[in-house]
């Protein structure tokens, strides 16, 4: 079975680990040698960011990191048995960004990375090589090889009582990271994804996939910025797989983050619902033919099978489980007959 996976960071890297669980593989490490089976994630670039020089990309090191083992589970983010050495320096002279820290172990990873892009190796090139000290198991594709970037535009925190605010443009990880998201947003959108294309097998992967997972990434910054790369949608629309996706929200609720900010900026409802009808029926011009909601929240989509199973990814056992149903459901399915 070849399965093809869109995802963003750190909760999609935990849908990653079910999905090799589900696969009978161990969720930490290389892909067995007999494995007959091969995935494949299509990874969100749009959240990468260039600090004090160094070309970092959040949700391909969340998905290394937590596929191959190295990842820091307590954090949620970075490597394990970090040091703070080169930050602690950077810092004392005034040359940090300090809502963004990193490790020297993952500042290490950011200096090949840009070393190789500046010797001209295009991004997709530089994971491969990357991954391949890893062992992740995973193939990992970003979803393209151009440099594209969500910026949210905000009102300027007032500097003064009674100042009148100005709009401006942050870089998402700003927003994200250094704001946490407080900041309301008139509008998020994806700089450069015009001009992008798809990286290389992106297409490839889901034109010869057996199934196609939408993983429980954020709906708007991780999912919608895949999207967003010409010819992704349509790709997935004319795939001969069937594509299940799984509600990011649980209860009115998302699973972490702040989904629940970023679809309000788009008019969006913060409900498993809402989200299913973001996606919409492939029938219908969407890219759903099934859809995974928490127990108790079904509710009829024309074209989408709507199922419900346990969501919550406490382990990669737990999300084997939620994978299996996908894969099940997926048997079901006659996606260009839109059942």
């Amino acid at each position: 079975m070849n399965i093809v996976v869109l995802t963003g960071g750190v909760g999609g890297a935990k849908f990653l680990l079910g999905v090799k669980s589900a696969l009978g593989w161990s969720p930490f490490g290389d892909r067995p040698a007999s494995a007959r089976d091969h995935v494949a994630a299509v990874v969100n670039t749009a959240d990468d960011i260039r600090l004090n020089g160094l070309q970092i990309c959040p949700d391909l090191d969340s998905c290394m990191y937590t596929l191959s083992g190295a990842s820091d589970l307590a954090r949620g983010w970075g490597q394990s048995d970090e040091t703070w050495v080169v930050s602690t320096e950077l810092a004392a002279y005034g040359a940090d960004a300090p809502w963004f820290s990193l490790g020297d172990k993952d500042i290490a990873t950011h200096i090949v990375r840009t070393r190789m892009l500046a010797e001209g190796a295009p991004l997709s090139e530089v994971t491969a090589a990357l991954t391949e000290r890893r062992r992740t198991g995973v193939q990992l594709l970003p979803m393209t090889d151009g440099r594209v970037a969500t910026v949210v535009d905000v009102d300027e925190p007032a500097l003064a009582i009674g100042t009148a605010p100005a709009r401006i443009s942050l870089h998402f990880q700003e927003w994200w990271v250094r704001y946490r998201a407080t900041l309301p947003p008139h509008r998020i959108r994806v700089d450069g994804a015009e001009d992008s294309r798809p990286a290389p097998e992106v297409l490839e992967a889901i034109e010869a996939a057996d199934l196609i997972l939408i993983a429980p990434s954020n709906p708007v910054v991780s999912i919608g910025t895949i999207l967003s790369v010409p010819g992704i949608r349509s790709a997935l629309q004319a795939a001969s797989a069937p594509i299940i996706g799984v509600s990011p929200i649980i209860g009115g609720a998302p699973l972490r983050g702040y989904a629940d900010v970023c679809l309000a900026a788009i008019n969006v409802a913060c409900s498993a619902e809402g989200v299913g009808r973001l996606y919409g029926a492939r029938a219908e011009g969407g890219i759903l033919d099934g859809y995974l909601v928490a127990p108790g929240e079904t509710f009829k989509l024309p074209g989408v099978r709507v199922v419900e199973a346990p969501l919550l990814m406490t382990d990669p056992a737990a999300t084997a489980e939620m994978v299996r149903q996908c894969i099940e459901l997926g048997a079901l399915m006659d996606p260009r007959a839109g059942k």
